[in-house]
């Protein structure tokens, strides 16, 4: 189960939104070791298209460097689906490389409902997860 915050939950729907038509995608960083959400990192989506993601190299490296500095890793992995259901894509699948994170997806497809779903994908298997918001 994902437990996350109110605020974090907005701020992934807002970057979704602001990025729509193309996908958005970050990172919410948190302690190494503690599955606690907390610093919200929007990043650049270095594809900028609606229906694939990716980071941009330096920037994640960058991001990735400053996790470590600060004894954080990624807890959230987070990408929105433009016209699509909130579900891992074969693609999202096949890139996801952070075992213990939690891949929310947010869909953008209809303006008035916030569509977010958060997954587990270890080793090519997606298993679906509560979200507990609070």
């Amino acid at each position: 189960m994902l437990a996350i915050s109110r605020s974090l939950v907005d701020s992934m729907v807002a970057h979704a939104r602001a990025d729509h038509p193309d996908e958005a995608c970050g990172v919410i960083a948190g302690p190494e070791g503690s599955d606690r959400p907390e610093r919200f990192i929007a990043m650049i989506n270095a594809e900028r298209s609606p229906t694939f993601y990716r980071f941009d190299s330096g920037e994640q490296l960058k991001v990735w460097r400053e996790m470590d500095r600060a004894d954080e890793e990624p807890v959230v992995i987070y990408h929105s689906h433009t016209g699509t259901e909130a579900y891992p894509s074969r693609t999202d699948v096949s890139f996801a490389s952070e075992p213990n994170a939690h891949y929310v997806l947010i869909s953008t497809r209809d303006p008035d409902t916030e569509e977010i779903r958060s997954y587990r994908i270890a080793e090519g298997v997606v298993t679906e997860e509560e979200i507990e918001i609070n």
